[in-house]
């Protein structure tokens, strides 16, 4: 047997049956999560079936600027995602989100095809294109948690902070015990990944690639890669997002000015 085994809409519909699991267990404990979990069903099947058709022409036209294109609205959307996730915001987080998310995610991932990889081109999409994806999702997460985290403390800890600037401390001296907590829990997610890879999940690059029939070895190659790009994504991105959102609270006086930060409905 070569090539994958295709999958029918029927198929999908099969399986989305085992949803009623779900659905069952949340009428019977009373969890109140059908509707939320119709609508995210919704949700992952019209995504990816999209991303599928869009996918389709890219992939068979092979034009850099369309590449370019799906690369920056793929950004776009998660800069968006990380700053709906946060409790609080401040002027200029999204801006700051996408920066972050852009920088770290673009030169990893333009590095793992042109560099690692050895593509060419280097934007090839059948290879650059879910490479920025798995790059830009777990990103995405580390900037999330970072930056809830950078906002949460300032929030909380701004007695302590203000004793400190009062104290004759710098924005950077007040603020570098809260800019290392959050960006450690920006990275535990990619962390407790590499820490059970292989030995409870086989992440789903690995399990893709073998299915559609790559060996083990280079199926497990290729995981690896990913993940220490991922991993090397997510520390930049979550340093980038929370700098940004600490200098931004900071005044040139060396002051915590609250008043810019506000939280927001959940």
């Amino acid at each position: 047997m070569t090539g994958p085994i295709e999958i029918s809409l029927l198929d999908l519909f099969g399986v989305a049956s085992m949803l009623l699991i779900n659905a069952g267990l949340s009428l019977a404990l009373k969890l109140g999560l059908g509707r939320k979990l119709l609508l995210t069903s919704l949700r992952t099947f019209g995504q990816l079936t999209l991303l599928g058709y869009v996918l389709l022409p890219i992939f068979e036209t092979r034009r850099p600027w369309l590449v370019g294109l799906l690369a920056l609205v793929m950004t776009a959307i998660a800069a968006r995602e990380a700053t709906g996730r946060s409790s609080r915001r401040f002027k200029g987080v999204w801006a700051g989100n996408f920066v972050a998310i852009f920088v770290s995610s673009l030169v990893t991932a333009v590095l793992g095809s042109a560099v690692f990889i050895g593509v060419e081109p280097w934007w090839a999409p059948q290879y650059f294109i879910p490479l920025l994806g798995m790059i830009l999702g777990n990103s995405l997460t580390g900037v999330t948690l970072g930056l809830d985290s950078t906002l949460t403390q300032l929030d909380e800890q701004r007695t302590h902070i203000e004793w400190r600037l009062a104290m004759g401390a710098t924005w950077w001296e007040a603020a570098r015990p809260v800019v290392r907590r959050a960006t450690s829990a920006g990275m535990i997610p990619i962390l407790n990944t590499m820490s059970v890879v292989g030995l409870v999940s086989i992440p789903g690059m690995m399990t893709g690639q073998l299915l559609g029939g790559t060996s083990p070895e280079q199926a497990a190659r290729y995981q690896i890669l990913i993940l220490f790009l991922i991993a090397a994504a997510t520390a930049l991105g979550c340093v980038m997002a929370v700098l940004w959102a600490t200098r931004r609270l900071f005044d040139d006086a060396h002051r915590l000015r609250m008043e810019r930060l506000f939280k927001t409905k959940r």
